[in-house]
């Protein structure tokens, strides 16, 4: 399975600039063998936060047609990070994804806002925790938005559900990189599965962004890792990996949930 991740600057406030982006670097990047495709969290207006109210998408109308027609055009599975998103007047973090037939696969509202970020005051949490879904390719996968990764139990749901690929979107700052990587290792590692972390890089004028996009194989090692610049991940990953670890080590198989407190 081919996966490529885009790690670039969002630009505040500028849905079109940040399209442009994201629309050139399927041109410079997408090939024939890629499967997925993966942009970073907050892509259309990053963290603009007191002008989301304004500026959201409303209910993905514009995020959704815009990366169904590149992944139409491209034949690509997109994990297409997150929006700022509007519903009933309330702004939510959306992450969706969307099938290489222009099929909306998922969406989720990030279920854990950042209270070092000031989320709270300008975003509402979502009420519904990750699913797991199936891409074109038959691939099991789920996908999960920033600060949500420090909730291990988000993961655990579709893992047990037989979850084979993490998709992990972000604007991770720079202050706590350390944390990204090791959490990241972590869930591959309890969980048996890839973890893929996509994640956005640069400096907005309040918060510097770690970049360190990477591809975690279920043991824990990485694969690849990209630095803190605008770069892009080509990497195959083989699914049957999952099977294989998940037999050495069989975590679901041995889980005592009565015991559990």
């Amino acid at each position: 399975m081919n996966i490529e991740i885009f790690q670039f600057k969002v630009e505040p406030a500028n849905t079109e600039l940040n399209e442009e982006t994201i629309a050139t670097w399927f041109s410079n990047y997408v090939t024939s063998q890629t499967d997925v495709v993966v942009l970073p969290e907050m892509w259309n207006n990053g963290y603009a936060l007191p002008q989301l109210q304004a500026l959201s998408d409303s209910r993905l109308s514009r995020s959704y047609e815009f990366i169904s027609k590149l992944a139409i055009k491209y034949q690509v599975d997109v994990i297409a990070g997150s929006v700022s998103n509007a519903k009933s007047n309330e702004v939510y973090n959306t992450a969706f994804a969307v099938s290489k037939y222009g099929k909306l696969l998922n969406n989720y509202d990030k279920v854990h806002l950042v209270p070092m970020l000031n989320e709270p005051s300008f975003l509402n949490a979502g009420n519904a925790v990750p699913e797991p879904f199936n891409l074109s390719n038959g691939a099991r996968v789920t996908q999960i938005i920033c600060y949500d990764l420090r909730f291990p139990e988000l993961l655990r749901y579709p893992a047990r559900k037989d979850a084979q690929i993490a998709f992990y979107v972000a604007q991770w700052p720079l202050v706590r990189l350390d944390h990204w990587i090791a959490l990241l290792k972590a869930r591959a590692i309890e969980n048996d599965m890839y973890v893929i972390g996509c994640n956005g890089c640069g400096d907005d004028g309040e918060t510097e962004y770690a970049g360190n996009s990477i591809v975690i194989n279920p043991n824990g090692e990485i694969l690849s890792q990209l630095g803190y610049k605008p770069d892009h991940i080509t990497c195959e990953i083989d699914l049957e990996e999952v099977d294989k670890q998940r037999d050495t080590i069989p975590v679901f198989k041995n889980l005592r949930p009565h015991l559990y407190k």
